[in-house]
């Protein structure tokens, strides 16, 4: 609550004056039934057509005067709501961007999505409807009941017996619901997970004829919800009639007893229908009030999933020295010394005992079966992950001792998926390099080979590029986020199997350039193609996280049975040829 608090403080004037005007409002509307009493008693029952004429524009008059205070009640708690809404996701937002990889992998992105979107709009719903009935629907109940007293004590003790019975009726389904409620939610977020897992995958699904299996279980979590709805709906539709069933015995009480004081001259027929509009006033505040609390659980749940991220703390801060651009004379460009790590603390090593080093203008080839940890061994360098144990060096210096931006300004990384975003080309490439020229996006595309793409289209440069490269092919993104690496010139290039999607006559002319081109980096070239890395200066061999052997091609040839079998099974027919021209 103290920082959904921070958040409200930021714009304390709408806050306050949102539940002040509501009560404004309801003041006027407590003064209605007496009006209404009035014109019966004196308008109608004494004929009193002025009267009716004065009454009626008394009742246009509060009735204006409310719809005025109300808008702007409503108006004040919209701004205070979505102000603190927008402020809370925007922190939310740069929160998460301080979290690394760790904590990323632990949440999943559909989860901090979710949190960002539907939980911060519930709490955003919650302030809404808060500060426009938290004070509003308490002063209505007890008003009414106060002005019914003052209408006639007598006629008036229902509601002494009616108010305290409806709170116990409501408090009590709301008691039982709420934990319901907070159920309901949980399988909501299950169903979004599972709807936003199939749409993101659905070429997979319908590759592999999965839409059944998908169907069954997208039914299953759908019938889950339904079912825990139903229960809760159950619940809560019990609300309405037992409050109406008080409501009405009270109004039948009230009927009963002012209609034989009304015989008895005791009480006037306006009076009785006073204190009737009063009864029906209380029970529709009540209403509203149960409606509010149970969207304060819900909502009260989602600021808690919220602040759960808050609360996390990254595992890799933003502090730390700057790197070095140059070691001294010998001193590795990088170098792992006895390296182990696991993504979570108690799980499997992935990376077990590593040590090798890259000196500077090296390139270092890296090659193994699948999941045998050559992501992983990349992403240390850029200490997106912290080592379990060892250490990882770049030009002698710690990266755990230094500022992660520091680390990553002297890196270009080429991820496994090719990642673009909605902008012009140019704009993607000078993700690299903000300050980068045109001529500097043309050698960075020349060297890519990607120029010749970009000069068949007429936009060149301005060619707008939509979500996720989507009107560009796989070939065509991998080349672009080459590009956009290089643009910057790092001292580390880092490229992860990064030309999958070409074809090897592509690939080979991409290997071409970028030797000729990166003379002066360090590069890190992960393939699962021999072709892609048979000429580096050192290969990595990985399997099962360990390191089975480390030297050049012909070396390992001879030595290291992994690489053998590897290079055998790849080097065949066709392949043969190019593996000779490479």
């Amino acid at each position: 609550m103290r920082r959904l608090l921070k958040y409200l403080k930021k714009h304390p004037v709408v806050t306050v004056l949102a539940p002040l005007f509501k009560m404004l409002e309801a003041s006027f509307e407590l003064f209605v039934p007496l009006v209404v009493a009035r014109m019966v008693d004196v308008g109608i029952g004494q004929q009193r057509s002025g009267s009716l004429w004065q009454m009626g524009g008394i009742l246009i008059l509060l009735g204006i005067v409310g719809f005025g205070f109300s808008v702007t009640a409503q108006y004040f708690a919209a701004k205070s709501a979505v102000s603190a809404g927008m402020a809370m996701r925007n922190d939310l937002f740069a929160h998460i961007n301080t979290l690394s990889y760790k904590e990323i992998d632990t949440v999943g992105t559909s989860t901090l999505i979710n949190r960002m979107t539907n939980d911060i709009n519930q709490v955003q719903n919650g302030i809404n409807m808060f500060l426009r009935l938290f004070l509003r629907s308490p002063f209505v109940v007890f008003g009414a009941m106060i002005m019914a007293f003052t209408v006639n004590v007598r006629a008036a003790l229902p509601f002494a017996a009616a108010i305290p019975l409806l709170l116990v009726v409501v408090f009590a389904i709301l008691l039982v619901s709420m934990p319901l409620y907070r159920r309901v939610q949980k399988q909501v977020d299950k169903v979004l997970l599972s709807t936003r897992e199939n749409l993101l995958g659905i070429r997979v699904v319908r590759a592999f004829n999965h839409q059944d299996s998908e169907m069954k279980h997208f039914r299953q979590e759908s019938t889950d919800l339904f079912e825990r709805q139903i229960h809760v709906g159950k619940i809560s539709a019990l609300l309405n009639p037992l409050t109406y069933v008080i409501i009405n015995l009270g109004i039948i009480t009230i009927l009963w007893s002012g209609g034989r004081q009304v015989y008895i001259g005791g009480l006037t027929q306006g009076q009785v229908i006073a204190l009737i509009n009063y009864m029906s006033q209380i029970l529709a505040e009540l209403i509203k009030l149960a409606n509010l609390i149970i969207l304060l659980s819900k909502s009260m749940a989602s600021l808690n999933r919220v602040n759960q991220v808050f609360d996390m703390r990254p595992s890799i801060d933003g502090e730390g020295l700057p790197l070095k651009r140059r070691g001294k004379e010998g001193t590795p460009a990088v170098q792992f010394k006895n390296v182990s790590f696991r993504y979570t603390d108690t799980g499997k090593e992935t990376l077990s005992c590593l040590s090798f080093k890259a000196m500077p203008g090296q390139t270092i080839g890296i090659i193994g079966g699948t999941g045998s940890g050559k992501t992983s061994l990349v992403s240390l360098i850029p200490r997106f992950y912290d080592v379990s144990e060892g250490e990882v060096l770049i030009n002698g210096q710690d990266v755990k001792t230094l500022a992660p931006a520091s680390i990553r300004s002297h890196i270009g990384l080429v991820p496994q998926k090719a990642q673009l975003f909605k902008g012009t080309l140019r704009e993607n490439i000078r993700w690299g390099k903000p300050d980068a020229t045109d001529e500097d996006i043309y050698q960075a595309l020349g060297t890519a080979q990607a120029s010749d793409f970009v000069d068949s289209r007429r936009e060149g440069l301005e060619l707008m590029i939509e979500q996720d490269g989507g009107n560009l092919s796989g070939g065509q993104k991998q080349r672009l986020t080459i590009a956009r690496a290089l643009v910057r010139r790092p001292g580390i290039l880092i490229l992860d199997d990064s030309a999958s999607a070409l074809d090897f006559a592509t690939d080979a002319k991409l290997r071409k350039a970028i030797r000729q081109d990166t003379k002066q980096m360090t590069v890190f070239l992960v393939s699962q193609r021999v072709s892609a890395i048979k000429n580096a200066d050192q290969i990595i061999v990985l399997d099962d996280g360990h390191i089975e052997g480390i030297g050049t091609h012909d070396v390992l040839l001879a030595s290291c049975p992994v690489y053998k079998e590897i290079y055998e099974s790849q080097v065949s027919g066709q392949e043969v040829e190019h593996h000779a021209d490479a």
